[in-house]
Order: structure tokens, then C-alpha cells, then sequence
């Protein structure tokens, strides 16, 4: 999801910067929305909560793709820098701009449905099945953007908003997959909250799980190269 731009880094910074603060209002908000409309029904609030967050995510990249790249997430912004689609010297100002983007949503979120402008979530996440989770949700979500970057880009919009809908059902965390995204909602006491002690574990296994996308992908793009030249060099028997 390199960004191939011309536009210059404070036109991107505050493209990061907005689209993070609506993904994450978007997160915060359907998920006070859904958990009041269900009647008690936690399955109906987080089938809300995917929706409007798969929806989201589709028209927020389809909005500031040609932009910034629009990464919304610390960890997009790295794995960009890894495969030399983002200078290194530049992802201070993107993760910045992430962060900040994340807590603007959160605190918009909350007013627009008259809660304080920010309170700490008591809502508890950890266990080791849920930071497997995180893991996953994060090397999935990697790879996803990667194999369609590559493939056709104009695929990665839709692709990213139905991994993240299908993962936020088959991962035990709802996969949050986005460091700013995490810290942004330990600032939320809501149904999309989570709690200030549980966020640093969660964001060490999207980081691990980035950083193990990060290290497979060049194995595999290298071991799928090396079939096709003995594919290549193979005697014909026709």
C-alpha cells in the first residue's frame, strides 16, 4: 500500500490524520450505537460494529488511497517502510499523525452521543487467546494488503474492509489490528472500550505479528520466484 504520491508529507500527515480520526469514530461510535439499540443482544452490537467499520474503512481508503496511502494504522505505515513504499525518515510523521487522528475520533465519538469527552474503558480484553488473536488478526490484515497491493491495487479498498469484517467474527478479540486504533479506545468507556493495562499487551502482538508478516512475505515472495525459474528452465516434453 506504498504511497507513490506527489502530495507533500504535511498534506499526507493531515490525510492519516483525518482518516484515522474517522475510522476510529466510526469504531467507537457504532459500537455505542449498536450496544444501545440491541436490547442486550451482544451479538447484534458487534454484527453493528462490523458493518459500520468494514464500511468505513472501504470508503477511508477509497478517499485518501491516492492521498497518503491512507495506512490509518502504525503498523501499515512500517510494513510500507520495509518494502521501501514509505522513506523511514517519514514515519514518525504518519504514526504521529495516526495517533493523534485515533484520540480526535475517539473524543468526537464520545460527544456525539453525549459521553464524557474521554473516560478510561473498564472493559476488560486479554488472555492468551485473545493476543493470539491480535497476532493473527495483524499478520492476516498484512499480507491481505500486500497480496492485493501487488495484484491490483484498486482491489485493496474493498479487500481490507472484508478481511476486517470477517476477522472481527473469527478472531476471539474482534481484531483491533491497529496500535492507534487500541490506544484510542482505552479512551472510551463503551462497547468498542478496552482497558488502559490490557492495550500494551495487545499492541506487542499486532507489532509481533506485523513483524513476523514482515519476515515471511520476502521468504515466500523469494521461494515462489525460485519455482518459477525451475519452472521456466524445464525441459519441455511436448
Amino acid at each position: 500500500m506504498g504511497c507513490m504520491s506527489e502530495y507533500p508529507l504535511r498534506k499526507r500527515a493531515v490525510a492519516e490524520y483525518t482518516g484515522t480520526a474517522f475510522l476510529v469514530a466510526a469504531v467507537v461510535g457504532s459500537g455505542i450505537m449498536g450496544e444501545s439499540l440491541s436490547g442486550g443482544n451482544v451479538a447484534i452490537a458487534l454484527l453493528a460494529n462490523t458493518i459500520a467499520t468494514a464500511a468505513a474503512l472501504i470508503a477511508l481508503i477509497l478517499t485518501f488511497g491516492e492521498i497518503s496511502g491512507a495506512h490509518l494504522n502504525p503498523a501499515v505505515t512500517i510494513a510500507d517502510a520495509l518494502e521501501s513504499g514509505l522513506a523511514w525518515s517519514e514515519v514518525p510523521t504518519y504514526i504521529a499523525a495516526q495517533f493523534a487522528g485515533g484520540i480526535t475520533g475517539t473524543a468526537l465519538a464520545n460527544l456525539m452521543f453525549a459521553r464524557a469527552l474521554f473516560s478510561f474503558s473498564l472493559h476488560a480484553r486479554g488472555g492468551p487467546e485473545q493476543l493470539l488473536s491480535e497476532f493473527i488478526a495483524t499478520f492476516g490484515l498484512l499480507c491481505v494488503i500486500w497480496g492485493c497491493s501487488r495484484l491490483k491495487t484498486s482491489t485493496v479498498p474493498v479487500a481490507v474492509g472484508l478481511y476486517i469484517a470477517a476477522a472481527y467474527w473469527f478472531t476471539s478479540s474482534t481484531s483491533f489490528a491497529n496500535p492507534a486504533v487500541i490506544l484510542s479506545r482505552t479512551l472510551s468507556n463503551t462497547f468498542a472500550g478496552i482497558r488502559p493495562i490490557d492495550a500494551p499487551f495487545f499492541i506487542a502482538a499486532q507489532i509481533t505479528g506485523g513483524d513476523c508478516r514482515n519476515f515471511v512475505v520476502p521468504l515466500a515472495r523469494a521461494f515462489i520466484s525460485k519455482l518459477g525459474e525451475r519452472h521456466s528452465h524445464a525441459p519441455s516434453t511436448g
